[in-house]
């Protein structure tokens, strides 16, 4: 399954800059950053569920938001990049 994760971290306290370090470690282990707080992540059902309960335990949830949108597995017709920077391809050749 293709899921595009995004979220909204208050960061007004220390406390808010630290979860927000903590959604986005959690983001980048699961997925690609394809803009500031918005992922895309190429997952089975049990890893997603898996990110899913880490980033609630991450977030504050009376102050934060997370949005996960599930695009299936025919994600590549629901998705269209137009702009600058290359799109992110997660079938794609990976250089390490």
């Amino acid at each position: 399954m293709y899921v595009l994760v995004t979220y909204d971290v208050e960061t007004a306290s220390p406390q808010g800059s630290r979860r927000l370090r903590r959604v986005a470690k959690i983001c980048v282990q699961y997925g690609q950053r394809v803009q500031n707080s918005v992922f895309e992540c190429s997952l089975d059902p049990a890893q997603f569920e898996t990110m899913k309960s880490e980033l609630m335990k991450a977030a504050d949830l009376t102050r934060d938001s997370l949005r996960f949108y599930n695009l299936g597995k025919n994600w590549k017709r629901k998705v269209e990049h137009v702009g600058a920077k290359e799109a992110y391809d997660p079938e794609g050749l990976l250089c390490v």
